[in-house]
Order: C-alpha cells, then sequence, then structure tokens
C-alpha cells in the first residue's frame, strides 16, 4: 500500500516547510499532490492528450481539437491588471471555447439530448459572455481611517 510513504513524505514536507516559513500545510498538500500527479504519470494512468500529437486521436477528438486549442491558447493570452479583470477576461475566452465546441456539437451530432444541452451551452454561455463584457469594476468605497 503506498500510503504509508505519502504519509510520510507529507509529513517530512510540512517539517520542511515549517522551517522555511509559509504555511506548512498547504505546503504539504501542493508537495504530496505533485508526487501523487508524478507518480500516476509515471504508471501510465495519465497521458497526453490524444490530439496533443495528432497521435492516436479518436474522430472525436478530432472534432474539437481546433476549438479546444482556441479556447486554450486565449485563456492563456486573457489578462487583467487585477484579478477580476483576468478572471473576467480568462472567462470570456472559456466561455467562447464552450460556445465553439456546442457548435461543433450541433453541426456534428445526430443525438437529440447532445444536441438539446449543445444549444443550452450556445445559449446561456453566449448570454453570460455579453453579461461579462458589459461589466465594469466597481469602485472601492473610501477606507475609513482609524
Amino acid at each position: 500500500m503506498r500510503l504509508a510513504p505519502i504519509a510520510l513524505t507529507a509529513l517530512a514536507l510540512t517539517l520542511s516547510a515549517c522551517e522555511g516559513g509559509g504555511d506548512p500545510v498547504q505546503q504539504a498538500l501542493r508537495d504530496a499532490s505533485a508526487e501523487n500527479h508524478a507518480e500516476t504519470v509515471q504508471e501510465g494512468v495519465v497521458s497526453a492528450p490524444a490530439h496533443a500529437g495528432g497521435h492516436g486521436a479518436t474522430p472525436g477528438d478530432q472534432a474539437f481539437a481546433a476549438s479546444e486549442a482556441e479556447m486554450h491558447a486565449g485563456m492563456a493570452r486573457a489578462s487583467g491588471s487585477t484579478v477580476d479583470e483576468a478572471y473576467i477576461a480568462k472567462m470570456i475566452e472559456h466561455h467562447r471555447g464552450a460556445v465553439a465546441m456546442a457548435e461543433v456539437a450541433l453541426r456534428e451530432s445526430r443525438d437529440p439530448e447532445v444536441r438539446r444541452m449543445a444549444q443550452v451551452v450556445v445559449d446561456t454561455q453566449t448570454r453570460e459572455i455579453a453579461e461579462m463584457r458589459a461589466w465594469k469594476p466597481a469602485t472601492s468605497p473610501p477606507r475609513a481611517s482609524n
């Protein structure tokens, strides 16, 4: 069972995080998560997306590859000077990607339930994109001086 080595590693990381400052629990969680991910990848449970290299991509994966790649690229480019502005910019790109994928489903799927869900995505995400584009940062109320 691998639980004991993971627990020991988490304890060691927690203790070392205490010495270096910061939140030791959060650091231990980050380190344990990274270790678990590395073990999973090493065991072959998680692999790179099939469309990343084009090798072994299913027809379904291929249908969404362009819209998925554009969404991820758009989210990576989107930014803002505050967390609020960055969130809005990135979520607009995320929603645009969802709409693009839903449009692929509408164009290529013959399943009535998938087509219904895809249309709901187009309708709701398009409305939410408009809401986010209309968003303006709230002006902060003046701070009370002590």
